[in-house]
């Protein structure tokens, strides 16, 4: 049980940092709303949890210095830079008071679970954290890494939600409105240069 709380506690920890998934979620909702904005919610959980079971199976493939991870750190970076310039250009285009019709609203929450799988499958950081997790609990059963893959997935779920609904609010939105293409240039600039600096990284580490 303190194992769990230790392992519990750092990857709450890690979530409450701001990073690219954090920008996505909170870049759809203020869009978009919250309930298409789950859709990259789920995304993220699912590329999470694909690197728990990756981490926790004990496979090499994503430890840092090899073939796949530096192909991922590639990946990643230019993702990054892709995903800010096109929040940067679209930050003046949404239309917070228009619906969206049912197929419609389906569309983007689709599109919202493969932008939040990219972005989180393409973070390096994320493969090197749940690595670095997963060398804690190699010595415990198989029943407590489901436990522990169950608890992380359910967790980075529901701190996502939470973040798109406090975010995507209809009242929160009419109070903001006026300022959420400033947030989204904002985002969208951080996201440029975080995937700038992800590709400074790999070029230096080549010479």
């Amino acid at each position: 049980m303190q194992l769990f709380l230790i392992i519990a506690t750092a990857h709450f920890l890690a979530l409450l940092s701001p990073g690219p998934d954090f920008f996505l979620v909170a870049r759809n909702a203020a869009s978009s709303g919250w309930k298409i904005a789950s859709g990259a919610c789920l995304g993220i959980a699912l590329a999470n949890g694909l690197f728990i079971a990756v981490a926790f199976a004990g496979l090499s493939l994503l430890r840092e210095g090899s073939a796949w991870f530096i192909a991922l750190q590639l990946a990643g970076g230019v993702y990054l830079v892709y995903v800010g310039w096109l929040f940067i250009r679209h930050a003046n285009s949404s239309d917070l008071g228009a619906l969206p019709t049912a197929q419609a609203a389906r569309r983007g929450w689709l599109r919202g679970v493969l932008a939040g799988f990219l972005c989180a499958v393409l973070n390096p950081k994320n493969a090197l954290f749940y690595a670095s997790l997963a060398s804690l609990v190699s010595a415990s059963s198989a029943g407590w890494k489901w436990l522990y893959a169950l608890w992380m997935f359910s967790v980075v779920l529901l701190w996502d939600l939470l973040v798109a609904i406090a975010i995507g609010h209809p009242r929160v939105l009419r109070r903001f409105g006026a300022a959420l293409p400033w947030l989204q240039k904002v985002s969208g600039g951080l996201l440029l240069l975080l995937g700038l600096l992800v590709l400074l990284h790999v070029w230096l580490a080549w010479e």
